[in-house]
């Protein structure tokens, strides 16, 4: 098994920027970044799902990491309800709301 020097290096954590960033250019390029709170909310949560990654591998301990990993896999069903949130409202495509929904089920 791999030993990992840093979170920067986990593919889990790669992944949760991609998405993060992914809802960072949704907001910017659609009428969602005139949705304050919708938006700030899932930012808030996509980017909850790397942090939380992050500060668990941070804590040097197994238990406290996949404590960590928990609340992280709690930001990514967040997210996902988020994501049904901007698909209903029309922020994004029904092809766009499933490419992300994949995504953020890591």
């Amino acid at each position: 098994m791999a030993t990992y020097k840093s979170f920067e290096d986990l593919e889990i954590w790669q992944l949760a920027r991609e998405l993060s960033a992914d809802i960072y250019e949704i907001i910017e390029n659609s009428q969602l970044k005139n949705n304050f709170r919708l938006a700030n909310q899932i930012d808030g949560s996509s980017g909850s799902i790397m942090d939380n990654i992050a500060e668990g591998f941070e804590r040097n301990g197994n238990k406290e990491f996949i404590q960590f990993l928990y609340i992280s896999k709690a930001s990514c069903a967040e997210t996902r309800s988020q994501l049904y949130r901007i698909l209903d409202r029309n922020f994004i495509s029904k092809e766009k709301f499933e490419v992300l929904k994949i995504k953020q089920q890591i």
